[in-house]
């Protein structure tokens, strides 16, 4: 879910909770196979039908906001685990779609005094600070400076208790080194899909660099040869490589390339990245290593324009995400 949809959601919980109207927290906890909401998807909705967010749309979706007016208009506060299965002939729990996948939703109705739970995911979204989110059939709570390994965690037991963790904030990072033509479209594309984007050029004045209002951190620095101290190994960490030439191209991957990231491309033609790579051999990089770089980066559609490059590569980041 983007960071701003969810920040719409918990406001809308706050707004609620502080004018002590009754309100509920829908929470995507698993999502299996082709299914509309994925975990993490959150929804609120008040006893009007007033509701902010989405947990996947469609009939299902529509089914649950019924549920959780009825259940509010009822005044049931237990926490509700439901499982949809999105097949028409599935017997129980039966979502009304046919995509055949299916998902579990955990039903909250937050009190007055869960408001200072709200403020602090509120505040760590804002600030991007780590924190995680816990939810059982107790209530939730909001942990922070704590953080999984995984971005999610669903454990669902025997007894009808259940455990669902999420770490919220901005769950994939985005580091761009070079802030050209390229890096301006694809930091505009990324920004609409939930990367935290970080941008570092080494040129002062590159118009380019300080027209980009799409990341959310920029570094002028004055040299590459310590870029490795700013940019941190992790399973959700993006890295582009697209600075100005090949050698500083050199500079940044000799720094990088024994760090592990989600995905590590650098831009350039299939040329270039040749004599790149063989230099690199040279110099006694060894080939695991070196296997590791995508290049030529993007899908294959015959980008040639700095828009539809950042489409290519966007749309291959995104692939690699959700592989």
């Amino acid at each position: 879910m983007r960071t701003d949809v969810e920040k719409g959601v918990w406001k809308f919980l706050a707004r609620h909770l502080k004018s002590r109207q009754p309100v509920a927290l829908l929470v995507v906890a698993e999502s299996i196979g082709s299914s509309p909401g994925r975990a993490g998807f959150k929804m609120a909705v008040d006893a009007e039908g007033s509701l902010c967010g989405s947990i996947g749309g469609g009939i299902m979706e529509i089914k649950l906001v019924e549920l959780a007016k009825s259940r509010l208009q009822r005044s049931i506060r237990e926490p509700l685990l439901k499982r949809q299965i999105h097949r028409k002939d599935e017997s129980g729990d039966q979502s009304g779609m046919i995509c055949s996948g299916e998902q579990s939703v955990i039903f909250l109705q937050p009190e007055f005094g869960d408001l200072p739970v709200v403020r602090a995911a509120i505040r760590c979204l804002k600030q991007g600070k780590p924190a995680l989110l816990q939810i059982n059939e107790q209530g939730f709570r909001v942990l922070q400076d704590r953080k999984n390994e995984q971005t999610f965690r669903f454990e669902r037991h025997p007894n009808q208790t259940f455990l669902f963790e999420e770490n919220l904030g901005a769950k994939h990072h985005l580091y761009l080194i070079g802030g050209g033509h390229c890096a301006l479209a694809l930091s505009e594309l990324m920004s609409k899909l939930d990367f935290h984007i970080t941008l570092f050029d080494d040129r002062a004045d590159l118009n380019t660099f300080a027209k980009n209002r799409f990341v959310h951190k920029k570094l002028q620095i004055d040299h590459y040869e310590n870029i490795g101290d700013w940019v941190p190994s992790g399973n959700e960490v993006y890295v582009v490589v697209m600075t100005v030439g090949y050698r500083t191209d050199a500079v940044v991957i000799r720094q990088l390339l024994y760090k592990n990231f989600r995905y590590f491309g650098v831009l350039g033609s299939a040329a270039k990245m040749t004599t790149l790579l063989d230099q690199l051999r040279r110099e006694g990089f060894p080939e695991t290593q070196l296997a590791r770089i995508r290049t030529p980066i993007g899908l294959r559609i015959n980008s040639r324009t700095p828009e539809e490059i950042a489409v290519s590569i966007a749309g291959e980041l995104i692939q690699v995400k959700n592989t």
